[in-house]
């Protein structure tokens, strides 16, 4: 019978993807818990690259995309420093920083990261503009359980946040890729035009869950 319910409760729990096109993400306040939690079947990576855009005007630093394993809680993560044009990147808990990158307060952003396993090299491309090419960890694939945490900093698997770490403000157009796109469709994600959606996380039909104060509001478009 014990069993038979948390069968039910891991069920009733399991996310329904939803097309959130024309939608976006606000996190509205610091907290150490409010976060989306995303959820793939993906559980093996040869390669990866995450776009999204955001908008925000924390001037300290805070965590964008989370990604942990049991072994690495830093196998993928996105990381503003405090300084506005400094960013971080963390592949399987080795950091490269990039430095004059063009981020702008109160502004929608679209950022895009790539790596592969094979050559260890992550770059970063603000508003479809690149960055230098950086080594950060290669020879291994980001190899499952994975948990992926919007708004938060995992400094565990699925866990451990800190509030001086959270990210305040709003998020949309997330996918994710288990290989590295080219420079061309990383300018056709930015315009907004004719891009291959994810194949491991699709904004158009995304699995997640909500904890705590995250809403999901349409995204405040200029008038035509």
């Amino acid at each position: 019978y014990q069993m038979l319910l948390l069968l039910l409760l891991v069920a009733s729990c399991a996310a329904i993807p939803q097309n959130l096109s024309e939608k976006m993400f606000t996190f509205p306040q610091e907290t150490n818990t409010a976060h989306v939690r995303l959820t793939t079947s993906r559980q093996n990576l040869p390669a990866v690259t995450v776009c999204f855009r955001f908008f925000t005007d924390l001037k300290r630093a805070h965590s964008l995309f989370s990604l942990a394993l049991p072994s690495f809680d830093n196998a993928f993560l996105f990381y503003n420093l405090a300084s506005l044009d400094s960013f971080q990147m963390w592949v399987r808990n080795t950091a490269a920083n990039f430095e004059g990158l063009d981020f702008k307060l109160n502004k929608w952003q679209s950022v895009c990261a790539t790596w592969d396993a094979a050559s260890g090299l992550v770059q970063l491309w603000v508003d479809g503009k690149p960055s230098s090419r950086k080594f950060t960890n290669s020879g291994s694939n980001i190899n499952g359980p994975i948990i992926i945490a919007l708004g938060q900093e995992q400094d565990s698997h699925g866990g451990g946040f800190d509030v001086k770490q959270s990210f305040v403000g709003m998020m949309s157009d997330l996918h994710m890729w288990d290989y590295k796109l080219s420079p061309c469709e990383i300018q056709k994600y930015t315009n907004g035009r004719g891009y291959a959606k994810g194949n491991v996380l699709n904004w158009n039909s995304l699995e997640f869950q909500i904890v705590g104060r995250v809403l999901i509001e349409n995204k405040q478009n200029a008038c035509q």
